[in-house]
């Protein structure tokens, strides 16, 4: 099969059974297909698709998004996870502003540069939001573009992701550039899946080399197994007598960046250390007892949290630091980006708190 007939196979499949109706693509801008590639990374569109909604509903452009104060962005981030993403967009978002006026770069290098934007979300900018040729290369297409050209290896390897980005290149078509992008997503959502691959509805099965070889399953090649590390932590929740609970934010980078979270020590902390570092003593202490424990897994180890409620009779606590720590509780209305950690042991504590 030639590299236009690829492409005229794929579209003409698309025409009839591919996803036209996303909320991205009505109307289909710049602006919206990167907030919807971002989100899409690692997450599935039913998933994503409330989470757009509002997002759209509260940043309509990027200038909007670029006035936004992080705490808003993540506030509507809460719950999707990979938070770093949400913290890119919004420096993206004010380098957009600050450097293109306001309007996202045509050029890919322009947009490589941007933070959070990867060579694949570029690409899908260029094609579905502009109309200019560019390959994409997100985690459906490798697999489809794996399995047609039988390419052995883990994409995550540098030589292995470069044959695919080749394929990709050639197998882009240079007309009908925003469809065609969509479509070769939707390949791979749809019926070139992980599991379970509906070959005989596939367009371009008659060429595919895994079909040919009955190999689907060897293509892509996953990811070679290590063993994941495993941490451990305290988690203290400090409740006052109204029943809210005292989260710290977190710093600008590395674990939870910029989210609030119950204060969070390592597994050797005692709760008089952490009462000191609050300006407490133990005589404010009404109640103490730990809940029970649970794993939460991050992309490269797994963190085991040892959860510690503390009921305290004053609520008087480092609330002057309004950059550091929040009292956040019922009738709480104050937007704030909440870990995924955090929003469990709130609604243990607090059943009737709505966090979105």
């Amino acid at each position: 099969m030639t590299v236009t007939s690829f492409a005229e196979r794929v579209l003409a499949w698309f025409d009839v059974h591919g996803r036209k109706d996303l909320p991205w693509q009505h109307p289909r801008t710049p602006y919206r297909v990167w907030i919807s590639e971002v989100m899409l990374q690692q997450t599935q569109v039913v998933t994503v698709i409330p989470y757009f909604e509002r997002f759209m509903a509260r940043f309509p452009n990027v200038s909007a998004l670029a006035r936004a104060d992080l705490d808003d962005v993540l506030h509507l981030w809460t719950g999707l996870g990979y938070y770093a993403r949400g913290r890119n967009l919004h420096a993206a978002a004010k380098c957009i502003v600050a450097d293109h006026g306001g309007e996202l770069p045509r050029e890919l290098d322009a947009l490589i540069a941007l933070p959070g934007i990867g060579r694949s979300t570029a690409g899908a900018i260029l094609s579905a939001g502009h109309g200019i040729r560019a390959p994409i290369l997100d985690g459906n297409v490798k697999r489809v573009l794996a399995r047609y050209f039988a390419v052995p290896g883990y994409p995550g390897l540098n030589a292995v992701a470069e044959t695919l980005w080749a394929h990709a290149e050639a197998t882009t078509p240079t007309t009908r550039v925003a469809d065609y992008t969509q479509a070769i997503m939707d390949l791979g959502a749809t019926l070139c899946t992980r599991s379970n691959p509906r070959c005989t509805g596939c367009p371009v099965a008659t060429n595919c080399i895994a079909y040919r070889d009955e190999a689907m399953h060897r293509y892509p090649a996953p990811k070679p197994r290590k063993d994941m590390p495993v941490k451990r932590a305290r988690m203290f929740l400090i409740v006052d007598p109204n029943g809210r609970c005292l989260l710290e934010r977190r710093p600008p980078t590395g674990l939870w960046g910029g989210l609030w979270n119950p204060p969070e020590r390592g597994s050797d902390w005692s709760l008089d250390e952490l009462l000191a570092e609050l300006g407490l003593d133990s005589a404010s202490v009404l109640d103490q007892h730990r809940l029970r424990g649970f794993r939460h897994t991050f992309t490269h180890f797994h963190l085991d949290i040892e959860p510690l409620r503390i009921d305290v009779s004053e609520a008087r606590l480092a609330v002057a630091d309004r950059d550091r720590w929040r009292w956040y509780g019922v009738g709480e209305n104050e937007p704030l980006g909440l870990s995924a950690v955090a929003v469990r042991l709130l609604s243990i504590i607090q059943p009737t708190l709505v966090l979105t």
